[in-house]
């Protein structure tokens, strides 16, 4: 069985969405220090690093992380290269999507260093989005740090594939994992009232 971790690494340093909460680790007790044991305190945005958007990121009516069915978060998973600058309904339509319950696209963005946030990202443009939710999917993911495009307000690919029940998944490191069929598991925090989580998202064959 092969594995690939698809997990950005939680460091001093990685990049987040402007306006985000920097990543920090306090240590408040250490061993060195006559501690009994080494304990820290996180500082962390809920979608920092590798991270799942729940229904709720969008509309104050969905649902939280916590409320979404676990086995959203496990199992087949296709992936696909997209070598644009966004991607489009007619890119997608030549794909067979028959028994797809989750896709994640690779990009260039797995190219960059984690510590760097680069605002020109391949993003889901609305035809994509609304194609994508309409195949019933349980999950979408990228390595980009967002469906939409960095500029966006509205926010289209989020919601059309949010209020389907789509789970949207981002932040992905894929540059090392070939496109195909894959075995997914990327389970986020059982966090009440929270509108995402980060992962630790794994593929295997």
């Amino acid at each position: 069985m092969e594995i690939f971790d698809i997990s950005q690494t939680l460091q001093q340093g990685i990049a987040i969405w402007p306006g985000d909460p920097e990543y920090g680790r306090k240590p408040i007790l250490r061993i060195a220090e006559g501690g009994s044991s080494n304990v820290s305190v996180l500082h962390i945005g809920t979608h920092t690093g590798t991270h799942i958007d729940a229904p709720l990121h969008v509309d104050d009516g969905g649902r939280d992380t916590a409320g979404i069915p676990v086995r959203t978060f496990f199992g087949p998973a296709r992936v696909i290269q997209f070598l644009g600058s966004y991607i489009r309904a007619e890119d997608l339509s030549s794909f067979n999507w028959q028994g797809v319950e989750r896709v994640l696209f690779r990009t260039r963005s797995s190219g960059n260093p984690e510590n760097l946030f680069d605002r020109d990202f391949v993003y889901l443009n609305e035809s994509a989005s609304e194609f994508l939710a309409g195949k019933g999917l349980l999950l979408v993911g990228t390595d980009a740090p967002s469906v939409d495009p960095f500029d966006s307000i509205d926010l289209p690919a989020h919601k059309a594939l949010l209020r389907n029940g789509t789970v949207i998944l981002e932040n992905l490191r894929l540059g090392h994992v070939p496109p195909g069929d894959y075995t997914l598991i990327c389970l986020p925090l059982k966090l009440s009232g929270a509108d995402g989580s980060p992962v630790r998202a794994v593929l295997w064959k």
